[in-house]
């Protein structure tokens, strides 16, 4: 694609380019020569530079800018980059470092991704095996791939990258709230949670020697930040995103499919079907209320059970069946007690009275789970012999 027919075809998707910058004057203004060949629609976010950035800025009349005079960082420039571009009337973004890292022929890899992936944002997958890239920064990616596709199980090669495009106007209504550099793993997250496609073209990187290269990325607070995020993001994975998108799959399909695909799926071992029914009910009876799914989650993930299956047979600890489980576990706590507690709501209740229930509710509940999994190991068992011989 040609820099004049890229320009074309920019302007007729409503697509700009955004560069943050931050102390950045000894490459910005080559960035912007370089990238005003294949577009006019230039918005240029100065994130409190302190540097001649201003005076360089100055020498162009045909860019937008942006600018505040603290430094808020990344974030905070991206996202008001964003804004500006909407108000402006763009509905795509593609930024660009202003680092010098990034090449703005690259542009038209983006542009032809854009034809045919509208709703989706695309990420500059760049070559971090080459022998210019720092160690640093090969270990920082490889560590944001895995927990970005623990979150989201979308596998991409390179999570980190500052060149993208954005699709700005289905970003709108999302309430980020980081501001710096750890902004470009909670946006790529946030947007696959909402059903935005999140894919990677290739495109070329170039790390200068270490002597001449700036980074204003901060190894230690920075990267505390970006784990405190993983953290945070995790949990709302496992508490909400797993379980909801479960169900959401669930209910496009009817029950004798999920049997088909699930259970008689031929691929994958009976044993994991069975013990994936176990851990499912046994979680379902344990007493670790509200916990229940995130606990079946994580452990039929770390046996690399069938999660499908597992949360469904968790399930059944649904609100009408819970009394007859509460119940159940007590009256079965009491085969263990030498004086077996009753329930008599004629009685005061005493502290007393709430310790030995508690014990009893306590042990028959977790005798009741393992008797349940047993069984219903042996029912599953039985009907995958079953269903095999038809």
């Amino acid at each position: 694609m040609t820099p004049d027919y890229c320009r074309e075809r920019m302007n007729a998707l409503n697509c700009c380019i955004l560069i943050p910058t931050f102390n950045n004057a000894q490459t910005l203004e080559k960035i912007i020569n370089d990238v005003a060949e294949y577009t006019a629609s230039i918005i240029v976010v100065n994130d409190g530079s302190t540097d001649s950035t201003n005076h360089i800025l100055a020498k162009f009349d045909n860019i937008y800018v942006v600018s505040y005079l603290k430094n808020k960082g990344k974030g905070f420039a991206l996202r008001t980059g964003f804004e500006a571009a909407r108000k402006k009337g763009f509905d795509y973004v593609i930024t660009i470092d202003s680092d010098g890292q990034h090449f703005a022929n690259d542009i038209p890899v983006f542009v032809e991704k854009l034809e045919t992936e509208k709703s989706s944002i695309i990420i500059g997958a760049r070559n971090m095996n080459q022998e210019s890239v720092p160690g640093k920064s090969n270990f920082g990616n490889k560590f944001s791939n895995f927990w970005f596709k623990f979150n989201t199980g979308i596998a991409l090669p390179d999570t980190q990258s500052g060149y993208r495009l954005y699709p700005v106007k289905l970003l709108e209504g999302i309430n980020f709230i980081t501001p710096k550099y750890e902004f470009e793993v909670e946006v790529i997250v946030r947007a696959a949670w909402k059903g935005i496609g999140v894919i990677a073209v290739p495109v070329k990187v170039y790390y200068p020697p270490a002597e001449e290269r700036i980074s204003h990325f901060r190894p230690v607070p920075d990267f505390s930040r970006v784990s405190v995020l993983n953290t945070f993001l995790v949990l709302i994975a496992l508490l909400y995103i797993k379980p909801r998108n479960f169900f959401r799959g669930l209910m496009k399909t009817n029950f004798r499919t999920f049997v088909r695909e699930h259970f008689l799926n031929t691929t994958e071992p009976d044993s994991v079907k069975i013990f994936s029914v176990m851990l499912g009910f046994f979680m379902g009876i344990a007493p670790f209320w509200g916990y229940q799914m995130l606990l079946c989650l994580a452990i039929s993930h770390l046996l690399k059970l069938n999660k499908a299956i597992s949360i469904l047979a968790a399930n059944i600890s649904l609100p009408p069946v819970i009394p007859f489980i509460l119940y159940g576990s007590f009256m079965f706590g009491g085969m263990f007690m030498e004086v077996p507690g009753t329930i008599d709501f004629s009685k005061e209740i005493t502290l007393e009275m709430v310790k030995v229930h508690s014990y009893q509710y306590l042990i028959g509940s977790f005798a009741l789970a393992f008797a349940a999994a047993g069984f219903s190991g042996i029912a599953t068992f039985l009907l995958l012999k079953l269903f095999s011989r038809k």
